[in-house]
């Protein structure tokens, strides 16, 4: 297994000396969330881990309420890793983040199972379509009873299951503590499962 941690502009400005002397090999950077909201550390973040030997993956947080919402965030990750020129064999890969952390899905109506695994095809099959190892990340319960993960054509999951000796479902990427501590700041610690 390989050490990383993700992040956004929610660890507000990452000590990246700190992070690789913490023996951290990759880190998921957050892009953006929503249908064009790029995270505020997103380049930084970027350069930060490139800069120290780390190697990278992608993810976007989605509020994907129809299939048009889910078309525009995967668009908008595509253009944005262009314009960064992040190819795909600059990045791990790119992830989805299906879940419902601040409750706008809920609020919002929640999708149907099936709708949200279609949300998720959407966006799995524009990574694909342009080179990239594509996947969704979500925690047990969504996994198990919010998604049909079978539908989803063999994608890469990054799972959300902190607290275990060892994931409990086969991973590409295992979020095993969301209490990570490296110089004082909190992250969310992952696995690569090698």
């Amino acid at each position: 297994m390989i050490k990383g941690i993700d992040v956004s502009h929610n660890n507000g400005r990452v000590n990246w000396d700190a992070v690789k002397s913490a023996g951290v090999k990759f880190a998921m950077i957050r892009v953006g969330y929503g249908k064009s909201n790029l995270d505020r550390e997103f380049y930084r973040n970027v350069n930060g881990a490139l800069s120290h030997g780390l190697q990278i993956g992608i993810y976007h947080y989605s509020y994907a309420l129809s299939t048009t919402d889910a078309e525009k965030e995967a668009a908008f990750v595509i253009q944005t890793l262009t314009e960064a020129g992040l190819t795909a064999n600059k990045v791990i890969g790119i992830f989805y983040d299906m879940e419902d952390a601040d409750g706008y899905k809920a609020r919002h109506g929640m999708p149907s199972r099936q709708a949200l695994t279609n949300f998720c095809s959407i966006a799995v099959n524009k990574f694909w379509k342009h080179g990239y190892v594509a996947g969704v990340y979500c925690n047990k319960d969504w996994y198990c009873n919010k998604l049909y993960f079978d539908q989803l054509g063999g994608c890469a999951l990054w799972l959300a299951e902190p607290g275990k000796s060892k994931p409990s479902i086969k991973c590409a990427i295992w979020q095993y503590s969301f209490k990570e501590i490296i110089a004082g700041k909190t992250f969310d610690g992952d696995f690569l499962m090698k």
